[in-house]
Order: C-alpha cells, then structure tokens, then sequence
C-alpha cells in the first residue's frame, strides 16, 4: 500500500483538469477515467497511449492522434485517475491496476494492442505488457526504466512512514521493469533523447538491453531533450514508429507473430 501514499501522489504526479472532446468514461471501481477512442470499425491494430506526467488526454488530440490515425491505427489515449476529466486521485498503486480497465475498454483483442508510454507513461506500458503479454508491440518514450530511482528524487522512505527496506521491497514487487520487461517477447521500439535532462538516457539503454524481446530496436535522437523530443525530431521520430507500426502490421495480415 505504500504505493497509494498520498505524498507520493502529492509529490510525484502532475495532473491538470480539462477533458478530451468526446471522452469515454471508463469504469475503474473507485474512480472514471476520462479517456478517448477512436476507432474505425476495420481489424485495425489500436495504439493504446499512456501519456507523460503534467500531461492529459487533451493534449494528445490534435497532434498526436491523427499522426497515428495516419499510420492506420486506431486510437485509445489512456487517462489517469485524476488527470484531465477523471475522477479519483493518482494514486500509483491504484493506477498500476487501473490498465486492466483501458484493456477491457478497448474493445479489442489484446493482439491487436500496440501499446505506448511516455515518459511516466512507460510505467503503466509496461504494466499492461506484463499483465497482457499477447499484445502486437510496445514502444516507450522518454521512458523510465528505475522508478525507485525516480521516486527517490521526491520522497523518502522515512517520510512515508517505512523503512527503506520494505519501501525497496515494495517499488521492487510492482514496479520491478527488469523483470516485466525480461518475460516480455513481443516487438519493443525505445526512443530516447540523447541529452535528456529530466530521465536520463540510460533509461533507455537499460530498457533496451533488458527486455527479452526477440525483435526490438533503440533509437537515440541527438536533438532535443524530455519535451521536445518529438518536437526537434518530428520527421524522424515518426519514421521510426512508422517503420515498426508498418512491421507488425505486415506480420498480423500475414497472421504471424510479430516478433
């Protein structure tokens, strides 16, 4: 439980009130979370967004989405408890459970779930990667690969009330990415700012080195940094995630495994 303390939630999460256009309200037991989907009706794979940390759904909606509507995906921009129009607060614990409910508002197969996170976004990618193994792909951006590393830089164990091992023990039952992403076999895509200054690059390359994919690829890109990443690298970061959409797609018509 120590992953609901209200300081963690107080501390480390960033949300900001506004809602999507059309959002679809779904059912997290204690809290509604104001996602949005749009979808084509076609057997198309859905790219399922985990957004950034002082991010929201509302963001995503003019830039993001169509770029991936372009790349024939569907789309589902995953929102947290209270974030956006959400109810409830963001609580980490909670949170980590929430994606089993955006996997169930999908409406899709989990097979044809290619699933992103940014930045505080890769904590929940990587959970529902764990969770659902059979998805098409994932993708981390600016993505973390310690959260107790990051956690550290905003709370201490004693403040929380635990002693640094049961908070070690803790982070390490759920939010343990070496592990998840070791049993993770599917298509990975990592992408990473070089001079990132708010998660280092080496996030990257330890995600990377980690996950126990049989196809996955790292790109760095020289320009920009945690915020402006796809800003300063527009062109090439989405050739890079049109070249892997464009894999998996292939695999998935031809009714292999996109590994």
């Amino acid at each position: 439980m120590l992953l609901d303390h209200p300081l963690i939630a107080e501390r480390y999460f960033f949300p900001r009130p506004e809602s999507p256009p059309d959002p679809l309200l779904v059912d997290a037991g204690d809290a509604r979370l104001a996602c949005r989907r749009v979808a084509s009706g076609a057997d198309r794979l859905m790219l399922v967004c985990f957004h950034g940390n002082g991010e929201i759904v509302a963001d995503y909606v003019h830039d993001f989405e169509p770029a991936a509507l372009d790349l024939g995906l569907d789309v589902f921009l995953a929102e947290y408890r209270g974030f956006g129009g959400s109810s409830g607060e963001p609580l980490l614990g909670k949170m980590l459970d929430d994606v089993d409910a955006v996997v169930r508002a999908t409406g899709v197969p989990v097979e044809r779930l290619l699933v992103f996170g940014r930045s505080v976004g890769s904590i929940f990618a990587i959970e529902l990667a764990h969770r659902h193994p059979g998805i098409a792909g994932l993708i981390l951006e600016s993505g973390i690969a310690s959260p107790l590393e990051r956690l550290r830089l905003r709370v201490t164990a004693a403040e929380l009330g635990a002693t640094e091992a049961a908070f070690e023990a803790e982070v390490a039952h759920r939010l343990n990415h070496r592990r998840k992403l070791g049993a993770y076999t599917q298509p990975l895509l990592v992408l990473h700012a070089v001079r990132d200054h708010l998660v280092d690059v080496s996030h990257a390359e330890r995600a990377h080195a980690w996950a126990g994919s049989q196809e996955k690829k790292l790109v760095l890109f020289p320009r920009g940094d945690h915020n402006s990443i796809q800003y300063e690298n527009h062109a090439a970061y989405w050739a890079a995630v049109a070249s892997f959409v464009a894999r998996i797609q292939r695999a998935t018509s031809r009714g292999e495994e996109p590994r």
